[in-house]
């Protein structure tokens, strides 16, 4: 089935382009497009997207707070925040909010579409530059007390690449297995973390 996205974003080209790169790409169909957060919340739950481009400035409510209130209402589904803004306060705030991922408009069409077929398979897309911020913040945020020795090494390789931002495919790739062998590993690290997203794990696994 192709991957329902829907786009929040404010600017007129922005949003016509990324409706029409998701439209003609195989695999994915625009469900629906707003220009203010106020109408998505109106709209989204009946659109009911799998996965939605939010971007942050948006007239009257912010994007975070729409990321808020839409996963108080519709929490099965995804936003990956798609913004201009890479500072530490912006990231946090979105993630704390209920966002999927985070991607910056300068991302590649190649690896937006990519971050798109991550979400679906569970994984939480963070360009590279992104993913270090995140690293430094739990680096800088002291010890856990969740220990990962209970990790067999191939996990610990998987949980290193997540550390460092790879989406699936690449940790696939740069490990010589399977894709779906990555996400049975993936599954297994959050189990044994008990942990429900990538940020989550990484934080236990920087905290070692």
């Amino acid at each position: 089935m192709p991957i329902a996205v829907s786009i929040v974003e404010d600017s007129n080209q922005v949003r016509t382009t990324l409706a029409r790169l998701i439209s003609r790409a195989e695999g994915f169909r625009c469900v629906s497009q707003y220009a203010k957060a106020e109408a998505a919340l109106a709209g989204l739950p009946q659109d009911r997207p799998e996965v939605v481009l939010m971007d942050i400035n948006l007239p009257g409510m912010n994007g975070v707070e729409c990321v808020r209130r839409l996963k108080q209402v519709r929490p099965e589904i995804q936003v990956v925040m798609l913004t201009v803004y890479e500072d530490t306060e912006n990231i946090f705030n979105a993630l704390a909010a209920g966002a999927t991922g985070y991607l910056l408009k300068r991302t590649s069409k190649d690896a937006l579409l990519a971050a798109l077929r991550d979400v679906r398979q569970g994984g939480s897309p963070m360009t590279t530059h992104i993913a270090r911020k995140v690293v430094q913040s739990f680096q800088r945020a002291g010890p856990s007390t969740q220990p990962t020795e209970n990790l067999s090494p191939r996990e610990q390789e998987v949980l290193d690449c997540l550390a460092k931002g790879f989406l699936y495919k690449e940790i696939a790739d740069n490990l010589g297995i399977g894709y779906e062998t990555v996400h049975t590993y993936i599954r297994r690290i959050y189990e044994k973390l008990q942990v429900r997203t990538r940020t989550e794990a990484v934080a236990k696994f920087l905290a070692r």
